[in-house]
Parts: structure tokens; C-alpha cells; sequence
């Protein structure tokens, strides 16, 4: 059975006393939900600050990007080493890093590599855009972005890896896909690509998130597939009793 994962991505939201503020608030109302794991992914400076309320409870903190490089003149950027210690997953790949950073698969494979060799757990997101989609483009483009971002990457290796399929056209937009929709890309296209290149073992024990306009309203449809073990969520993480709401509803679909 794969645990569900439930990460809040707050991208430019909140400040660092607003971080904090957030997280204990957080803390006591996700306790019952064990079963689930628990991911907060704040903005690089309210990153200490989360981690230091966080530190002895098990919510986990993600970065939401990284550099491959350990150190170097690249102005702006953060390194895995820099993130050791404070963050347990990176968030790598989202369509807003490809988008307005210019992001590349060979880009997100050497952050997946580089995350890696650091002892963190890189969720790597991947999604196509609405013309893919309408042209029926989404199986070829999503399974070469999932092989282009695994290349290289040992079996061993995905035991510590997050796949998010996050379809471009449905992440801010208050569109999304059906569960049913997600759920057979998810299995059809993106498990099925994972299984072509390491076997079962490694594809059914994968855990991949949808995201993508998920909120409390939708999530059970999302939880009740098969295919989808958990969620990677934008707006509806930024409110306590919302976030809160998600991570509860995982836990009742997936029976835990």
C-alpha cells in the first residue's frame, strides 16, 4: 500500500512570520492524520523558520526548486547542500519553473541527480498544455518528460522519488482534470512509462500526486482513483482549516 502524500506548495505566498504563524497553527489540527504524509513547501527564506516549528513533529518541509550545482556564480539560486538539514523533498519541474525560468528536462534531470546525491527526495512535476491535450499529445509528451527527468536514475534511486502530474492548463485556472482522466494518465501514461523503464516493483510502489485546481470540494474524486496517491496543492494549501480538509479526506479514501 502506498502512503498517501498530500504537499502544500504556497509558491510566493506568505511572509516568514506568516510561515511560522501558519505552521502552528497547522501542526496540532493534522495530528490525527498520520497515516498521510504531510508536506509544507514554503517560500526559500520562511524555510528555517518552518523547519525550526516543524522540527520535531513529523510534517515534512519541501523546498519548492533547486540548482544542480553545489555552489557557484549562479546570482539568486539555492543549492542542494544549502537546503540539507531544513528540507526533506524539493519540488522540481513545476510548469511555472519551465515556463517563466526556461526550465528544461535535461535541466530537471540534473536537479533530480543533484537532489539525490543529497540525501533529499526530489517530487518532480510534469503536465502538459491545453493544445497537447485537445491534440492528443498528452501520452507522448507527459511519458517523455517523465523518461527525460528518470534518465539515469538507478532503481534504488525511485524509492526516493515523487512524481506530481500537474496539467498546465488546469493549475491556477479553476479548471481540472476528471478524477477519471487524471487517473488514466496518471496509471496509463505516467505509471506505465515507469514500468516500461525499471518493472513492476518500482512502478507499483511509486507514488504519484495529481495537481492541478484541487480543493476540498474535489479531492475526494481525485483520492477514490486508484492510480493517484495523493495531491501537490497551490491556493487550497494556503488556508489552515482547507489544508487541513485535504489531508482528511486523503486519509478516509485511502482507508488509513
Amino acid at each position: 500500500m502506498r502512503t498517501p502524500i498530500i504537499a502544500g506548495n504556497w509558491k510566493m505566498h506568505k511572509t516568514v512570520t506568516e510561515s511560522i504563524d501558519f505552521v502552528k497553527q497547522l501542526e496540532p489540527k493534522l495530528a490525527p492524520y498520520q497515516t498521510v504524509e504531510r508536506v509544507v513547501a514554503p517560500t526559500f527564506l520562511a524555510i528555517p523558520g518552518v523547519s525550526e516549528v516543524l522540527k520535531n513533529t513529523d510534517i515534512k518541509v519541501s523546498a519548492q526548486n533547486t540548482h544542480w550545482e553545489n555552489q557557484g556564480a549562479y546570482t539568486s539560486q539555492i543549492s542542494p547542500s544549502m537546503l540539507q538539514g531544513l528540507v526533506e523533498f524539493v519540488i522540481i519541474g513545476h510548469s511555472e519553473c519551465r515556463a517563466y525560468l526556461g526550465e528544461t528536462d535535461d535541466m530537471i534531470n540534473k536537479k533530480a541527480k543533484a537532489l539525490l546525491a543529497h540525501g533529499l527526495k526530489p517530487i518532480i512535476a510534469v503536465g502538459e498544455s491545453l493544445e497537447q491535450n485537445e491534440a492528443g499529445q498528452t501520452e507522448a509528451f507527459v511519458g517523455g518528460q517523465v523518461r527525460a527527468a528518470l534518465d539515469g536514475l538507478s532503481a534504488e534511486d525511485m524509492a526516493n522519488v515523487v512524481i506530481a502530474y500537474e496539467p498546465i492548463w488546469a493549475i491556477g485556472t479553476g479548471k481540472n482534470a476528471s478524477g477519471e482522466i487524471a487517473n488514466n494518465i496518471i496509471g496509463g501514461t505516467i505509471r506505465k512509462t515507469v514500468r516500461q523503464l525499471y518493472g513492476d516493483t518500482v512502478a507499483d510502489t511509486l507514488r504519484i500526486q495529481y495537481g492541478g485546481s484541487v480543493k476540498p470540494e474535489n479531492m475526494m474524486e481525485y483520492m477514490s482513483q486508484p492510480d493517484i496517491d495523493g495531491a501537490l496543492v497551490g491556493g487550497a494549501s494556503l488556508k489552515v482549516d482547507s489544508f487541513v480538509d485535504l489531508v482528511r479526506i486523503a486519509a478516509e479514501a485511502k482507508g488509513n
